[in-house]
């Protein structure tokens, strides 16, 4: 099941949004309705959608950027807890990710300001009190906006302000340096804003489950951009999946019991296994996973053939790295078999085992 619906395409970007965005949307006309009736409801549909939709602008601020310096941007994802623009690759000079990263805050600066100038010119009253949540609908989207604008600046990597320390950074550092220390920078600010929200809420404070979202969106994207560098620069340095592979591991028949691989992988430390027919080439992997549903769903005398996950990505050793962690991650697998040019396997390139080197790597 997809979690996104498309609902349009702007110059060549495909807009998206998640199905958790509805449910946020139902979730504030709720709570409005419980305080003011159905106008309540309405207002605050109208101030959400004409929020995201400012939300989107900012975005294609990054992407027409992004299209300036060459860089596609395939689509654009609205979320719960903003917009995500997916540049099909990263710049390629530290200078042009700082314009691209600078690009989305000036277009809501841009905003705040032109509502700023046209609410003045109007005579609305701009008074910031108590009162601004009764506010008109554009006097509360030009404060957002605002606000916005600054949380957007915070240098909390992977957001606009953390790509911004990253880009400076390394134009002393480099990409890999840079990317660890805002990556860091990134995770600890994600973490006081956790327990901001923690400890607020337990004090009798407002909860903000959208806070503690994006502390956890901010901790896990950082994690995971700081991987994705290390690994490209791996793969740049020629390192192959034969270089990353783990050549200890034991081979299982496909026609044998699923109580013989019991007794091979629940007793060791390996949680998976490549599964060869009668001249030793790969059929497939058996998972820990794969195993314990097999004998819950067929028990102990099916073949390991009927619990194997088959259809696997094989990688061969000139893989570059990058290529096999992709590989990887695409099949859902915890390891993938490295094989010659007859099918026999050579060796397993797992999770663990990148996971341990990219940390030798920090």
């Amino acid at each position: 099941m997809s979690w996104s619906i498309r609902i349009g395409r702007v110059a060549g970007t495909e807009v998206k949004v998640h199905l958790t965005f509805f449910l946020l949307l139902l979730w504030y006309a709720m709570d409005a309705y419980k305080e003011g009736g159905t106008v309540a409801a309405v207002d605050t549909t109208v101030f959400m959608l004409v929020l995201f939709a400012c939300v989107l602008l900012h975005e294609f601020g990054h992407i027409f950027m992004a299209r300036h310096f060459g860089v596609r941007t395939p689509d654009v994802m609205l979320l719960p807890i903003g917009g995500v623009a997916r540049l099909e690759r990263m710049p390629e000079e530290p200078k042009q990710e700082l314009l691209i990263a600078l690009a989305g805050p000036a277009v809501t600066l841009a905003i705040a300001l032109l509502l700023y100038a046209g609410l003045r010119l109007a005579h609305v009253s701009l008074a910031f009190d108590d009162a601004i949540a009764q506010a008109p609908l554009l006097v509360r989207v030009m404060y957002l906006n605002a606000s916005l604008l600054v949380f957007n600046l915070i240098p909390a990597f992977p957001m606009d302000g953390g790509r911004v320390l990253r880009s400076l950074l390394a134009m002393r550092l480099g990409l890999v340096n840079a990317t660890r220390i805002a990556s860091y920078v990134g995770q600890g600010l994600a973490v006081l804003l956790g327990i901001f929200v923690l400890y607020t809420a337990a004090s009798g404070g407002d909860w903000n489950p959208i806070l503690l979202l994006i502390a956890l969106f901010v901790y896990a994207g950082a994690r995971a951009e700081r991987t994705m560098v290390q690994s490209r620069a791996m793969g740049s340095s020629g390192l192959t999946a034969g270089g990353v592979m783990d050549t200890r591991f034991v081979s299982i028949p496909i026609h044998a019991r699923l109580e013989r691989a019991a007794e091979l992988l629940l007793p060791g430390d390996g949680r998976e296994f490549p599964v060869v027919d009668n001249g030793g080439r790969i059929e497939g992997v058996l998972t820990r996973e794969n195993l314990i549903r097999g004998l819950a769903e067929r028990g102990p005398e099916s073949t390991v053939g009927e619990a194997m996950s088959a259809r696997i990505p094989i990688l061969t050793v000139e893989v570059p790295f990058e290529l096999a962690i992709k590989a990887l991650r695409a099949s859902g697998l915890p390891a993938l078999p490295v094989v010659d040019v007859h099918g026999a396997v050579l060796g397993m390139v797992t999770a663990e085992g990148v996971a341990a080197m990219l940390g030798k790597r920090k």
